[in-house]
């Protein structure tokens, strides 16, 4: 029989850790963190990372793993979070996968399309090009031979950008062709995944209130001592929801109140994005964080058995 893992998957602001640390207390687990943006030391009140006292009471795996300017992806999260699987499940600990990067949750399930050797060739010339004429040109040419990049690939991130450029020359076919050819085969577990979702007004409102209190914390004085540290604004870390608007509020681009408004629409966008993927899955069993939590719980018991 396959190992079992339970997942709690979700849009954004929509109460995932709060539901896991309670789900880890009742069926003696541990949670591995699935958010690309919890990895990163430093980066905790625009992450939404959960406080001190509720890791104090559930271990937690996965976060605070690299500095900002460490690179982070996929591949590197399938194999730590193998790793930490393997370890909690030897202390006779439930293992709660919790977050919304759909993607590295779809990479630790299914497996993960490697892709043919790199070409150092082409890795500097496309490395000399983007400095040349910056990474912009080269997702421009990323989106037209590979429309289905949009939303996967940051337009910041350069290695991600160079790396399916580089597939894309040397076999003439796009990444996302590659990765639905694979089709993701490599199952290692036997999955129960709880998607929460609420009433996208309710959604909304929480992700607003949400944003505006991460503000109220201190996310500039955060993106402020991370520049301090000499993390450029434009790493791909930084270039994320919360960190791009505060810097371009410490950099005098945008009022404080002007930057929490698109802080605010882009983390609605975010969502709609994660539920479109999120509901692609037919394995997602979905519930109301609070109104069926007896619903989950009564699941996640017959999973566990």
């Amino acid at each position: 029989m396959k190992p079992k893992l339970l997942i709690v998957l979700g849009p954004t602001g929509v109460g995932k850790s709060e539901a896991a640390i309670d789900l880890a207390l009742k069926f003696n687990g541990e949670i591995v963190n699935a958010d690309s943006q919890q990895v990163y030391r430093y980066m905790n009140i625009g992450t939404g990372k959960p406080a001190p006292a509720q890791r104090a009471k559930i271990a937690h795996h996965l976060i605070d793993v690299v500095d900002p300017d460490e690179e982070f992806n996929a591949a590197l999260f399938r194999r730590t979070a193998l790793e930490c699987v393997e370890e909690i499940r030897s202390r006779g600990k439930k293992v709660i996968v919790c977050g919304g990067t759909g993607f590295y949750l779809k990479a630790l399930t299914e497996g993960l399309f490697v892709g043919p050797p790199r070409d150092a060739a082409i890795r500097q010339r496309l490395g000399e090009e983007a400095d040349e004429k910056g990474i912009a040109a080269l997702y421009d040419r990323l989106i037209e031979a590979d429309p289905a990049t949009v939303g996967r690939i940051h337009p910041n991130d350069r290695y991600r950008i160079i790396r399916a450029l580089e597939v894309y020359e040397l076999t003439g076919k796009a990444m996302t062709q590659w990765q639905g050819e694979h089709k993701f085969q490599d199952k290692l577990f036997d999955t129960l995944k709880i998607g929460l979702n609420r009433d996208r007004e309710e959604l909304y409102d929480l992700i607003n209130r949400r944003c505006a209190e991460m503000v109220e914390r201190g996310l500039a004085d955060e993106v402020k001592e991370l520049q301090r540290k000499g993390y450029s604004p434009d790493l791909p870390a930084l270039q994320s929801i919360g960190y791009r608007h505060m810097g371009l509020y410490l950099r005098g681009e945008l009022s404080l109140d002007e930057a929490l408004v698109l802080m605010q629409r882009d983390t609605r966008r975010l969502a709609k994005r994660q539920l479109t993927w999120f509901r692609a899955d037919k394995e997602v069993r979905w519930f109301h964080p609070e109104r069926e939590r007896k619903n989950v719980v009564r699941t996640i018991k017959e999973f566990f058995g």
